[in-house]
């Protein structure tokens, strides 16, 4: 089993940044994608980014490129979000997810953070 646990978060005003981290223990040689997701009050939870874990290729739903960076730190197991340039619109509950087959589920979550944007 993988356990993730995030950290960071909190209140920034628009135009801010924050950054999110996400540390991995227990079945890391599992993992082969690691994704950021987000989800709004009242909405579906939605894919932010993803990374794959050894190789550092990147994903960025439209929303947010340009602003948000991934990355990984594999010698510690972890997993950020840079976050600027931030809107009012990216309010939300943030979670890391791993995934060890590319293309399959998200079989691990972290335990979500709020992140939010005052205008």
């Amino acid at each position: 089993q993988v356990q993730l646990v995030q950290s960071g978060g909190g209140l920034v005003q628009a135009g801010g940044s924050l950054r999110l981290s996400c540390t991995a223990s227990g079945g890391t040689f599992s993992i082969s994608r690691m994704g950021w997701f987000r989800q709004a009050p009242g909405q579906e939870r939605d894919l932010v980014a993803t990374i794959y874990w050894s190789g550092g290729n990147t994903y960025y739903t439209d929303s947010v490129k340009g602003r948000f960076t991934i990355s990984r730190d594999n010698a510690a197991n972890t997993v950020y979000l840079q976050m600027n340039s931030l809107k009012p619109e990216d309010t939300a509950v943030y979670y890391c997810a791993s995934q060890s087959r590319v293309g399959g589920r998200y079989e691990y979550w972290g335990q979500g953070t709020q992140v939010t944007v005052s205008s």
